[in-house]
C-alpha cells in the first residue's frame, strides 16, 4: 500500500509526498522548506521520510523550498537534464552536490521503480513520473497543455492519476486581471490543461484501469474546486463511469488538510 499525501497544490506552490510513513519520494518542492517539513509533521510523517526529490520542471511554484531544502539536508534531487541546467543556471539549490539527472535515478535504492515522462509546457524539458510497486501505478501528471501520445501511454494502465486540472476556459477569459499574452500562454499547447481536455482524458484513463482520480494544480485565479470535479463528474457519467464504484474522485486542497490517501 501506498500514501499519496498533497502537501500544496495550486498555480501558487505544488509539492506531494509519495510513500509509506517511513520512505518515498517528495514530487516537486513548491511552497517553504518551513512549511514542507510542517506540512509531512502534520500528516503524521517527516523529511526524514522523503528519500529523494523529483522536480518537474524549473518554475517557481514547483521549486520555490529547493534551495533552502538542499542546503539542510543532504536528500538527493533528481530532474530532466534541462531542468537541472536550469536549476544550476538559476541559482535554485544551495549545491550540485546532490543535483542529479533523470537517467541516474535507475540506480537510485527509492521505494517505486520511477520512470519519467516529457509533457509539453513552456519551461527547459518538463516532465510527469510514474511511480510503480507490486500491482500498484502511480502517475503524476501537472503543466501540461495538451494530451500527447508520450503522456497518454504513460498514464494508460495506472490505478492512480494525479492530473491537472487548471483552469475554466469561461473564468480565464473573463479575468480582467490577466493580461492577453498570459491568457494564450495558459490556453496554449504548452501551457496547462483545463478542466474540459482533463475530464474527455479521465473518461479516457477510467475505461483503461484507472480507478482513483486526484485532480490538482487548480489555478485559484481561473478555476473553483467544484467547477473541476463537476466537470470530471459530468464526463464521467456520461461515459458510463460510476463514482464511487468505478472510481473515486478528489481534488488536492491548496495546502494540505491532514489527508493522506491510501492506495
Amino acid at each position: 500500500m501506498a500514501l499519496i499525501i498533497p502537501l500544496c497544490s495550486s498555480s501558487g506552490g505544488n509539492s506531494v509526498f509519495i510513500g509509506s510513513r517511513r520512505a518515498g519520494v517528495l514530487i516537486d518542492a513548491g511552497c517553504s522548506f518551513r512549511k514542507l517539513r510542517l506540512f509531512l509533521d502534520s500528516c503524521g510523517t517527516s523529511i526524514d521520510a522523503v528519500k529523494a526529490v523529483l522536480i518537474t520542471h524549473e518554475h517557481a511554484d514547483h521549486i520555490k523550498g529547493l534551495f533552502q531544502l538542499t542546503k539542510h539536508t543532504d536528500i538527493p534531487v533528481y530532474a530532466s537534464a534541462g531542468t537541472v541546467q536550469s536549476l544550476l543556471t538559476e541559482n535554485s539549490v544551495a549545491s550540485c552536490a546532490n543535483l542529479y539527472e533523470l537517467s541516474e535515478l535507475a540506480s537510485a535504492p527509492l521505494y517505486f521503480e520511477i520512470k519519467a515522462f516529457s509533457t509539453p509546457h513552456d519551461s527547459a524539458e518538463s516532465v510527469g513520473f510514474t511511480l510503480e510497486k507490486d500491482e500498484q501505478k502511480i502517475a503524476y501528471c501537472t503543466d501540461l497543455g495538451i494530451i500527447t501520445s508520450e503522456v497518454r501511454d504513460a498514464l494508460r494502465g495506472c490505478n492512480t492519476v494525479f492530473l491537472e486540472s487548471n483552469y475554466e476556459p469561461e473564468l480565464l477569459r473573463k479575468n480582467a486581471k490577466y493580461p492577453a499574452f498570459l491568457k494564450r500562454r495558459i490556453s496554449s499547447d504548452i501551457g496547462h490543461l483545463s478542466n474540459k481536455d482533463c475530464a474527455e482524458f479521465l473518461a479516457e484513463l477510467v475505461g483503461h484501469g484507472t480507478t482513483r482520480i486526484i485532480l490538482g494544480h487548480l489555478s485559484r485565479e481561473n478555476n473553483k474546486p467544484e467547477i473541476a470535479y463537476e466537470s470530471a463528474l459530468t464526463r464521467l457519467s456520461k461515459s458510463g463511469a460510476l463514482i464511487n464504484k468505478d472510481y473515486i474522485l478528489e481534488i488536492a486542497p491548496v495546502e494540505t488538510e491532514g489527508r493522506v490517501v491510501a492506495v
